[in-house]
C-alpha cells in the first residue's frame, strides 16, 4: 500500500477558454463523463409546469422521492438518504465516521482523499496493477485489510480506469471488512452505464451488511450536475439516524424533488441512454484496440482509459491536439499511479465520437 499526495482535477471549461481562446460553449467535453443525450426531454417538457413548487417547502423527509428512488434501485425506501449531490454525502459520511486511517483503491477520484484529509485522517492507496488491466486482485487485496483501517473507499465502476468489481467479489471484501471492523463506502456514480449492471451494483448487499453505504447521483447518468441531487443507500439504521441528525433540513429544493421523480420513472430515456452507451462503448473500444499506438482497458462505465504506447506521444500532446479541434479530453497524469502516458475520454454521440476518432486515429 502506498501513500499519495497532491493530485488535482483537470482543467475546467472556463480555464480552457482563457488559455486557448476558445469559447466554452463551442467545446465538446469528453472529460466530464456526462450522458451525451442531455437532460430527459420529458423532464424538460414537464418541469416548467411545476414552477409553483418553489413557493412551498419540500417534505423534509422526502418520502415520495425516496420511494421513487427505492423503486428505481429495487431497495427499501427507509434505506435511502438524500443529499445535495453526492459530494455533500461524502463529506457527511467522513464527518460521522471520522476515520483515522482510510484505504482507497486507486487511481481514483481525488475528492475522497480531500474530505478524509480535511477531517484529520490519513489516506493510504492500494494501487491497481496496470499489468492486470487495473482489475482488482481480490485475494491479494483482502490480505492488506486489518484493524488499523477504519474506512475503505471504492469507486465502482472506477474513475478513471472504468473497471468494475462484481457483486460476488464485493461480498468477499465486505466479509473481510466486517471481521476487521472496517466501514465501506462504495461510489456507484457510473454503475447505471454498465452493461452488466445487475452483476456489479452492490445495492442488494445493503440488506445483509451493515458496514456498507452506496453513493449515487444524477449528475452523470441523468446529465443534471446543476440539479445537485444525490442519494445514498445503506441498511445501517444507526448510520442513517446519525446522518439525518447531522445534515441540514431541506438540502434538496422543491424543483429538484419533482425533477427526481420525473427522471427516475423515465424508462424511455433510461433505456435510450443504456443503448447508446453500450453501442458506442463497444465500437470505440474495438477501434482503439486495433491501433498499435494505444492500449485500452476494458470499460464498464461511460468512459475509457487509454495508454499511449508511442515514446514520443504524451497525454498533454493529445489534450492539445483535441482542444484545438474544440474537444476536451482528460489528461490523466495527475491521477495517482498514472503518468503522462494516460488519457481518458467519455462516449458521446456517434457523430462526436467519430470526430474524436478522426483526430486521434485517422488523422
Amino acid at each position: 500500500m502506498l501513500q499519495h499526495k497532491d493530485h488535482f482535477h483537470g482543467s475546467d471549461l472556463e480555464k480552457i477558454e482563457q488559455i486557448y481562446g476558445i469559447k466554452k460553449e463551442d467545446i465538446t467535453s469528453f472529460s466530464a463523463n456526462v450522458n451525451p443525450l442531455g437532460i430527459s426531454p420529458l423532464l424538460r417538457e414537464t418541469l416548467s409546469n411545476h414552477i409553483d413548487a418553489i413557493s412551498t417547502y419540500p417534505d423534509r423527509e422526502y418520502l415520495s422521492l425516496r420511494k421513487c428512488i427505492a423503486d428505481y434501485t429495487d431497495t427499501d425506501y427507509e434505506h435511502i438518504i438524500m443529499g445535495n449531490g453526492s459530494t455533500e454525502l461524502i463529506s457527511l459520511f467522513i464527518q460521522i465516521e471520522h476515520p483515522k486511517k482510510a484505504l482507497i483503491i486507486g487511481p481514483t477520484y481525488s475528492e475522497y482523499e480531500r474530505e478524509i484529509s480535511l477531517g484529520g485522517g490519513t489516506c493510504l492507496y492500494y494501487p491497481l496493477k496496470e499489468e492486470l488491466d487495473f482489475s482488482l486482485d481480490v485475494e491479494h487485496f483482502t490480505k492488506q485489510l486489518n484493524e488499523s483501517i477504519d474506512l475503505l473507499v471504492i469507486c465502482n465502476p472506477n474513475n478513471p480506469t472504468s473497471g468494475a468489481i462484481s457483486r460476488k467479489t464485493m461480498r468477499k471484501i465486505l466479509d473481510v471488512c466486517k471481521q476487521n471492523d472496517i466501514f465501506v463506502m462504495v461510489d456507484e456514480t457510473y454503475v447505471e452505464f454498465a452493461e452488466n449492471y445487475q452483476e456489479i451494483t452492490s445495492v442488494p448487499l445493503t440488506a445483509f451488511y451493515n458496514n456498507i453505504v452506496i453513493l449515487r447521483g444524477t449528475s452523470k447518468f441523468f446529465a443534471a450536475p446543476g440539479l445537485r441531487l444525490g442519494y445514498a443507500i445503506t441498511g445501517n439504521r444507526d448510520f442513517i439516524k446519525s446522518i439525518n441528525t447531522r445534515k441540514n433540513p431541506w438540502t434538496i429544493n422543491s424543483l429538484a424533488v419533482i425533477a427526481g421523480e420525473i427522471m427516475f420513472r423515465d424508462t424511455d430515456y433510461i433505456q435510450k441512454t443504456k443503448n447508446l452507451i453500450s453501442k458506442e462503448r463497444s465500437r470505440i473500444y474495438q477501434i482503439f484496440s486495433k491501433d498499435c499506438r494505444f492500449k485500452v482497458y476494458p470499460p464498464s462505465g461511460n468512459f475509457m482509459l487509454v495508454r499511449l504506447l508511442s515514446d514520443t506521444l504524451t497525454s498533454s500532446d493529445l489534450f492539445d491536439k483535441a482542444i484545438k479541434e474544440k474537444m476536451m479530453i482528460r489528461d490523466c497524469s495527475t491521477f495517482p499511479f498514472l503518468d503522462n502516458k494516460y488519457i481518458r475520454f467519455c462516449f458521446m454521440s456517434q457523430e462526436m465520437n467519430d470526430k474524436l476518432i478522426n483526430c486521434f486515429i485517422r488523422d
